[in-house]
């Protein structure tokens, strides 16, 4: 088991920054792909950025390429979300997600998840 908790959600204006923190607590951190999963209102779940377990490779979605970076900290058992230029269409509740197996964009890939921290960004 694994419990995965947000934190850095906020309101910004366009072309701030934030960064979204997600501390994992339980088994060992290390041993898990992670993912930044986004929901946007009215909208389904999208994937938005993923980070695999020890080789520190990413995958990103096509829409924040270039402007989102994930990174890890497994001494921290934390996965972090740095987001820059962010756009009105950024805004969205975040979740982080925690996997066992190969680095996918795809929900069914990820056996956990956090409760989400919300961002909003205004024009």
């Amino acid at each position: 088991q694994v419990q995965l908790v947000e934190s850095g959600g906020g309101l910004v204006q366009a072309g701030d920054s934030l960064r979204l923190s997600c501390v994992a607590s339980g088994r060992a951190f290390s041993g898990y792909v992670m993912g930044w999963f986004r929901q946007a209102p009215g909208k389904e779940r999208e994937f938005v950025a993923g980070i695999s377990r020890n080789t520190g490779n990413t995958l990103y979605a096509d829409g924040v390429r270039g402007r989102f970076t994930v990174s890890r900290d497994n001494a921290k058992n934390t996965v972090y979300l740095q987001m820059n230029s962010l756009k009105p269409e950024d805004t969205a509740v975040y979740y982080c997600a925690a996997g066992s197996f190969v680095l996918r964009a795809e929900e069914k890939h990820y056996d956990y998840w956090g409760q989400g921290t919300k961002v909003t960004v205004s024009s």
